[in-house]
C-alpha cells in the first residue's frame, strides 16, 4: 500500500471513529479531515470541485432556503395537522402513513429534497400527539432509501446505472420498484417491532390524542396566507422542474436555487432569515466528508478493493451476491456515488463471460438501500439527524446503526433473492 494510500485511509477511518464516538461533532470531525487531506495534497486543489459534488450541496442549499421561508407561512404545520386529522390520532397509522407518502415521493424527486418538505410536518405531528419522534424519523429515512430505489430517477445511482448500462425507465420500474414495495413493508414491519411500544395505539391514549387533535384547525395554523400561496406555487414548480430537467437539460441544483431566488424575490423575506436557517453544519459536513471519500478514489483504494472483489467471482449467483452485498456495506461507508462510479466498468468488463442485466440491479439495490446502514450512509440521512437536532431531537449514530443495519441486511436479502430468482433460480 502507497505512502498516500495509507494516509488517505488512515484520515477516513480517524473521523469515521470521531463520529460513532460522538466525542466531536460529526461537522467538525469531517471538516478537520478534509483540511489534512488537502494539507497533505493527497486530493490536488484544482481536483476539489471533481469531488466536492456541488449539484448535491447547492441543491441542499436551495432547498432549504425555500423550505424556510414557506415553514413562515403556515404551510407545513397545515400539512401535518390534515395527515394527523386522517390517521386519527393513532401512531401507527401515521408511521404506515408518512413511511409510504415519502417512499413514493423519493421515488420521482430526490430523496434529500422529500426529507426538507416532510421532516418538519412529522416533528410538528409528534410533537402534537406527544409521542417520541424517533421512530417516525427513522421510519421517513428509511422509507425515503427505498423509495428512491424504485425508479430510474429516484436516487443518483440509479441514474448513472441507467445511463451506463442503457436501461429505461420502464426496466427499472419491472425490476426495482416490486423489490422496493416488498422491502418498504419489510421495514415498516421491523420498525414497529423494534420500537412498538412508541407506535402502539393504546385506546385510552389513542381516544385522548385523537380528541386533542380533532380539535385543532388547519385553518389556524396560516400564519400568512399570501406566503402560503406563494410557496405552494414555488414549490411545485421546483417539483415539475426536477420532473423535466433532463428534457430542460437544466441541473436539479440549479433548479433549487432558482426556485429559492425567485421565492425570496417574490415574497420579500429576509434574506439574512432565511440564510441563518440554512442548515450550514449539514452542508459543511457534506463538504468534507466528499473530499475524505475523494481522497479514496484518488489513491485508487477504492478501485483495488472493487477489482479484487470482482476478481472472485465465478458465476452469475456469486456475482449477484457479492455485487449486492459489496456494494450495500461500501455505501453505508462511503459516499454511494464515487462508489458506483467505480463499480460500473468493472460489471461492463464481467460481461465476455457472465450476464450483466441482473448485475446492473444488484449494484442498484446494494448502492441505494446500503445508505440505510449507518446515519452517514445516505445525504437523507444526515438531512434528517440534522433537522431533528435543531429541534432538540437527538438520533446518535449507535441508536440509528442498531435498527439501520438490521433493515439494510434484511432488504438487500430480499431484493438480491429476488433478482436471483428471477434471473438465476427459474
Amino acid at each position: 500500500m502507497q505512502t498516500a494510500e495509507l494516509l488517505a485511509l488512515s484520515v477516513f477511518a480517524g473521523v469515521y471513529a470521531f463520529i460513532i464516538s460522538e466525542r466531536v461533532h460529526r461537522t467538525v470531525a469531517a471538516m478537520l479531515g478534509a483540511s489534512v487531506i488537502l494539507f497533505l495534497n493527497i486530493v490536488p486543489w484544482e481536483k476539489v470541485p471533481e469531488y466536492l459534488d456541488l449539484d448535491t450541496i447547492l441543491l441542499l442549499a436551495g432547498m432549504m432556503v425555500v423550505v424556510n421561508i414557506a415553514r413562515e407561512s403556515g404551510l407545513f404545520e397545515y400539512i401535518a395537522i390534515k395527515t394527523a386529522k386522517f390517521s386519527k390520532g393513532d401512531p401507527m397509522k401515521v408511521l404506515l402513513l408518512f413511511s409510504v407518502v415519502t417512499a413514493v415521493v423519493s421515488a420521482f424527486l430526490d430523496n434529500v429534497t422529500t426529507v426538507l418538505l416532510l421532516t418538519p410536518m412529522l416533528i410538528y405531528i409528534t410533537k402534537q400527539m406527544d409521542v417520541n419522534p424517533v421512530p417516525f424519523l427513522l421510519a421517513e429515512v428509511f422509507s425515503s432509501n427505498i423509495g428512491g430505489t424504485a425508479t430510474l430517477i429516484g436516487d443518483p445511482p440509479n441514474i448513472m446505472i441507467g445511463s451506463a448500462a442503457d436501461l429505461s425507465f420502464n426496466e427499472f420500474i419491472a425490476n426495482m420498484t416490486p423489490i422496493a414495495l416488498v422491502d418498504l413493508f419489510l421495514a415498516i414491519g421491523i420498525i414497529y417491532l423494534a420500537f412498538r411500544r412508541e407506535v402502539s395505539a393504546h385506546k385510552k391514549r389513542t381516544d385522548v390524542i385523537r380528541r386533542s387533535i380533532m380539535t385543532l384547525n388547519e385553518e389556524d395554523a396560516l400564519k400568512d396566507r399570501a406566503l402560503f400561496r406563494k410557496s405552494v406555487i414555488m414549490i411545485l414548480a421546483i417539483v415539475v422542474g426536477f420532473f423535466f430537467h433532463d428534457i430542460l437539460g437544466i441541473k436539479p441544483a440549479v433548479i433549487a436555487l432558482t426556485g429559492a431566488s425567485v421565492l425570496l424575490l417574490w415574497s420579500g423575506a429576509s434574506p439574512e432569515y432565511a440564510l441563518e436557517k440554512v442548515e450550514w453544519a449539514t452542508l459543511f459536513f457534506f463538504g468534507g466528508l466528499f473530499i475524505i471519500v475523494g481522497a479514496l478514489v484518488e489513491t485508487g483504494f477504492i478501485d483495488q478493493v472493487a477489482r479484487w472483489m470482482t476478481g472472485h467471482i465465478h458465476s452469475e449467483t456469486q456475482a449477484i451476491l457479492v455485487i449486492s452485498w459489496f456494494s450495500a456495506v461500501a455505501s453505508a461507508i462511503i459516499d454511494n456515488i464515487p462508489f458506483t462510479a467505480t463499480m460500473i466498468p468493472l460489471i461492463k468488463a464481467m460481461g465476455g463471460t457472465l450476464d450483466t442485466y441482473p448485475l446492473w440491479w444488484a449494484l442498484s439495490l446494494g448502492a441505494c438501500l446500503g445508505g440505510n446502514g449507518t446515519a452517514i450512509g445516505a445525504s437523507a440521512n444526515v438531512v434528517v439527524i440534522g433537522i431533528a437536532y435543531r429541534e432538540g431531537i437527538r438520533i446518535t449514530f449507535t441508536e440509528f446503526l442498531k435498527i439501520g443495519a438490521v433493515i439494510m441486511a434484511a432488504t438487500v436479502a430480499v431484493g438480491s433473492a429476488i433478482i436471483w430468482f428471477r434471473y438465476v433460480g427459474m
